[in-house]
């Protein structure tokens, strides 16, 4: 009823209200473009519309009538109280300025939890895996070639950063090195640690960056050759307080099938409350691995869903989806952060990747979100004190 008394009060204050008689009333309709007749007599008021014929009760076009002739004090919609973001541009100034000294600080200590894997055979001392690690870091971190980012490996060295100088040819080996990627999931898990305990809920998406490597196909149709950029892809749990990635997988499978990996990933480190993802990840699996994780599944459901079957999770939220949306975008809502992380790490570290191998690809995109990481948790030192220590897990 008070959806009809304001959208009546909106028909009354556009001034369309013709009077034909003592007792009718020509009424604008807001749907069709036409005109309902209303007679608005001593008795009970009576409209032509369908609302009113199926309803018999009073419609918007007779609570019009009612607020022109009884000038009637109406209820009005209360708008949303404006949320305004506010920003400690001190402390933000301050980590702006100084995040590249914190940033090299921070991955030096990171690196300390690699262990170096013992050298068989014969041939000189491989260089520590540490110091490597470090020096790919510090090429996505300066967005330069290997050989024009040596000039700053050398001065790492000398300021105690990595134990020898890293030669460029040797970043070029270990980037396309597979063994290095599942060490670096490791060490970007470990990079998010330090903020788990005021993380609870998590948001999860997937994004592309572009290559410098194409599809080519010549295509029968057209009768022409046609080229495709490739991508890679990466799937992402993003903190919704801070912006940190709790976990990273790279591959191009489909997001659905992603999601209980990178659960299980963020979990390690992470004790959850929420987990949030768009319709894509609509599946009975993922709300069941959510909840067996101690934590609700806000993911939006498609548009053919039906709960007639599946786990009692799957019921539950697909009833609070359609009968309490409003509460339930509230939560769902929060995963809009990971866009805003996928954002961050683009501005800051490019949205296309240097490397031309497929392994150093994937590599070069563990590395911007580590380093992403990394510049988060910089801003955290600044804005709440924050001092982030690593590999604590293994050590108890």
């Amino acid at each position: 009823m008070e959806a009809r008394k304001i959208k009546g009060a909106e028909i009354a204050k556009s001034g369309g209200l013709r009077k034909k008689a003592p007792h009718f009333w020509l009424v604008p309709s807001e749907s069709t473009g036409g005109q309902w007749l209303v007679d608005y007599s001593d008795g009970e008021p009576t409209c032509t519309c369908p609302d009113y014929s199926k309803r018999a009760k009073f419609c918007k076009h007779i609570f019009a009538i009612e607020i022109h002739e009884r000038r009637l004090t109406m209820p009005t919609a209360t708008p949303p109280a404006e949320v305004k973001y506010t920003q400690d541009w001190s402390a933000y100034n301050a980590a702006q300025v100084n995040e590249r000294d914190h940033v090299l600080q921070l991955l030096h200590g990171l690196c300390q939890g690699i262990t170096m894997p013992p050298q068989t055979g014969r041939g000189r001392p491989k260089t520590p895996l540490a110091d490597v690690v470090f020096a790919c870091a510090m090429k996505v971190y300066e967005g330069r070639s290997g050989r024009r980012v040596s000039s700053a490996l050398r001065q790492c060295h000398e300021d105690g950063l990595t134990s020898k100088h890293v030669p460029y040819n040797t970043l070029s080996e270990y980037m396309r090195d597979p063994n290095l990627t599942p060490l670096l999931r490791t060490l970007l898990q470990e990079s998010a640690a330090p903020l788990a305990g005021i993380e609870r809920t998590v948001a999860v998406d997937s994004t592309g960056f572009g290559t410098q490597t194409y599809d080519r196909w010549y295509d029968e149709k057209w009768g022409r050759d046609k080229k495709r950029r490739k991508f890679v892809k990466a799937h992402a749990a993003c903190g919704t307080e801070s912006n940190i990635c709790t976990d990273l997988v790279v591959n191009d499978r489909g997001d659905a099938t992603q999601l209980e990996t990178l659960l299980n990933g963020t979990t390690k480190c992470f004790e959850l409350d929420e987990v949030s993802a768009d319709k894509a990840y609509s599946s009975k699996k993922n709300l069941a691995a959510i909840h067996r994780a101690g934590a609700v599944p806000y993911i939006a459901f498609k548009d053919n869903t039906t709960a007639m079957n599946g786990p009692a999770i799957w019921k539950k939220m697909f009833h609070y989806f359609k009968y309490k949306e409003i509460d339930f975008l509230e939560h769902y809502h929060r995963r809009s952060n990971v866009e805003t992380l996928f954002a961050m790490v683009k501005m800051k570290f490019g949205a296309n990747v240097r490397s031309r191998d497929s392994v150093a690809q994937v590599n070069e995109v563990y590395f911007k979100f580590l380093l992403h990481n990394l510049a988060v948790l910089v801003s955290a030192i600044y804005e709440s004190g924050l001092v982030p220590e690593f590999w604590r897990q293994r050590e108890a």
